[in-house]
């Protein structure tokens, strides 16, 4: 099974022993009185992962300050974007889990899926070093960013609505700020609020575009983008 996985990732291990530890939860080691599971890997990719993500923002959005920057590195490496890479390759299949958290669904776990793929990709750099590492985590890297910007293209007022309900907020709330230009060439600004705080401001030619545009920024402000409901 796992030369399948390593299909998925695109990496051959060298050391064969290094992907089985990255796939052994506790609760398998546990249950075997073995030492070795994927938390001391997790730790290591999970360094290796911010490493690489860090300096890939750095080159990819130069004009960007440093809070921006934080915001993006956050939703993508942010377990439930992990997660669904790790659904993305079938790792879940892949993991040795032991009998109570197999039949609790552990394979299908957000939180144990991030982790399991932090764990390989901790795997892949004592393996293969940072460039191998570097090759996996940059094409997740440009696929994770690719989703997020589809979603914040997207209907962005439904999105932020729903996402709103789904954490029991208020409904977001939309005013005209600004007004400007002739009747026939009208720019309207739009503040996007949510439970009472202004979250996302932006000008359009018409009100409805500049409220899609508001709450846009609002998901992006609220760090909502492709995040779960």
């Amino acid at each position: 099974m796992s030369s399948a996985l390593e299909a998925e990732l695109g990496y051959t291990f060298r050391d064969p022993d290094l992907l089985k530890i990255a796939l052994t939860h506790r609760s398998f080691s546990n249950e075997r009185g073995e030492k070795d599971n994927y938390e001391r890997l997790e730790f290591l990719g999970d360094s290796v992962l911010g490493m690489v993500a860090s300096r890939w923002l750095y080159d990819r959005y130069p004009e960007e300050p440093e809070g921006l920057l934080a915001k993006r590195k956050s939703f993508l490496v942010s377990s439930p974007v992990l997660a669904r890479y790790a659904e993305s390759i079938e790792l879940g299949p892949h993991l040795h889990l032991g009998v109570g958290e197999a039949r609790s669904g552990g394979s299908a776990k957000a939180s144990i899926l991030a982790d399991a793929v932090e764990a390989v990709l901790g795997a892949v750099y004592l393996d293969g070093g940072l460039d191998a590492a570097r090759v996996i985590i940059e094409e997740y890297l440009e696929d994770a960013q690719a989703k997020r910007s589809r979603l914040a293209d997207a209907d962005a007022k439904t999105r932020l609505q729903e996402l709103a309900q789904a954490r029991g907020w208020g409904l977001p709330d939309y005013r005209v700020a600004a007004e400007s230009g002739p009747d026939h060439r009208k720019r309207f600004t739009i503040e996007c609020a949510v439970e009472g705080e202004v979250v996302g401001t932006a000008e359009g030619g018409s009100k409805k575009v500049a409220e899609q545009r508001a709450a846009a920024a609002a998901l992006e402000q609220l760090d909502l983008v492709g995040s779960e409901t």
